[in-house]
């Protein structure tokens, strides 16, 4: 198995990517990795991690770097030896499995689609990403690469979110949702209700509507929705994990009493973070590509990156495009 990794991408580069990239080699023998970035910024933290030595470690240099807040328009025109393009084109080569990023979401998407193109029968990829759930994660999309989508787009998200469920995460006939504002029939949008009828007739275990509330609970196994709506519900996520951390530290340091009182829960506070930990979720699949293509939140560290190229050790393992293709035909062909 070969992973292209751009060691370039995220808030730290190479400074995160290539620990991450001992990680894996540690955790997995039969695992290359091929680091792709600028040489002089890339080689000292191989050098650093021990990896130098190993020849489950290469060094692909690319010369161009795709800034965080570039336009995915000027980063296809104007950097086609840029890491994130160069990890690319090692995919669509042959030369790797799967391409891992950290860098600007929607300059991977632009170049992901130009360079390794969509399935058939695919007109927009979609971002899935597993969220943490009471009872287990739940897989969303899209998670922001289309902000609207017509009802035989959200359709293929489902069978795509159908596919990485069973073949990746083991939920067997996985059930389907579709996010919308009631769990009533009447409500949603002529868009939801057109959709909510495909599913219906489909052999996709389709179960209904799913609320906002339901993301968490991990009642459903797939949550489908356009990518305004999945952004949205992802940012304000990660935003209330943030505030209620932020509360909890403040109350804990506000007396005595409470440091003492803290003491106390820590046992039960690791416990609690161990399961919401944002990093074990991190790496967001790009799927509806003719590869795998996996996107790891811009401010991972080692840990959260790591978990990113797990994902696309995964997808490449169960070759989740052919996946997606066979279901696809096959659910079409039902209808």
């Amino acid at each position: 198995m070969r992973i292209s990794v751009d060691a370039m991408g995220g808030d730290a580069g190479p400074s995160v990517t290539v620990p991450a990239a001992a990680q894996v080699l540690q955790k997995h023998s039969e695992i290359s990795l091929q680091l792709v970035g600028v040489r002089d910024l890339v080689e000292p933290e191989i050098a650093r991690n021990g990896l130098a030595s190993d020849s489950r470690v290469s060094l692909v240099h690319a010369p161009q770097v795709v800034e965080m807040d570039e336009r995915p328009s000027s980063a296809l025109r104007n950097k086609k030896e840029s890491s994130m393009r160069v990890a690319l084109n090692l995919v669509r080569e042959g030369h790797a499995d799967a391409c891992v990023s950290a860098g600007n979401t929607g300059a991977l998407m632009a170049i992901a689609r130009f360079v390794l193109k969509t399935l058939p029968g695919i007109d927009r990829p979609a971002i899935c990403a597993a969220m943490p759930g009471s009872a287990r994660p739940t897989l969303v999309l899209d998670l922001g690469a289309n902000v609207d989508s017509s009802s035989a787009e959200l359709f293929r998200f489902a069978v795509m979110g159908a596919v990485l469920a069973e073949a990746v995460h083991g939920r067997r006939e996985p059930a389907v949702a579709l996010l919308n504002v009631g769990e009533e029939e009447i409500k949603g949008s002529d868009c939801v209700k057109q959709t909510a009828l495909l599913l219906e007739k489909s052999s996709l275990n389709y179960v209904g509507f799913a609320e906002g509330n339901d993301i968490f609970a991990g009642k459903y196994d797939v949550i489908v929705c356009d990518g305004f709506v999945g952004n949205i519900a992802l940012k304000a996520s990660e935003g209330a994990a943030r505030m209620l951390a932020d509360i909890a530290s403040e109350e804990f340091r506000r007396s005595w009493v409470s440091r003492l009182g803290a003491l106390g829960a820590l046992p039960t506070l690791r416990r609690l973070k161990e399961r919401a930990d944002p990093r074990r979720y991190n790496g967001a699949s790009l799927l509806g590509l003719r590869n795998a293509v996996v996107k790891s939140h811009g401010g991972a560290d080692a840990v959260s990156f790591a978990n990113a190229v797990e994902v696309a050790i995964a997808e490449a393992a169960k070759d989740i495009p052919t996946q997606i293709t066979d279901l696809l035909a096959t659910v079409l062909e039902d209808g």
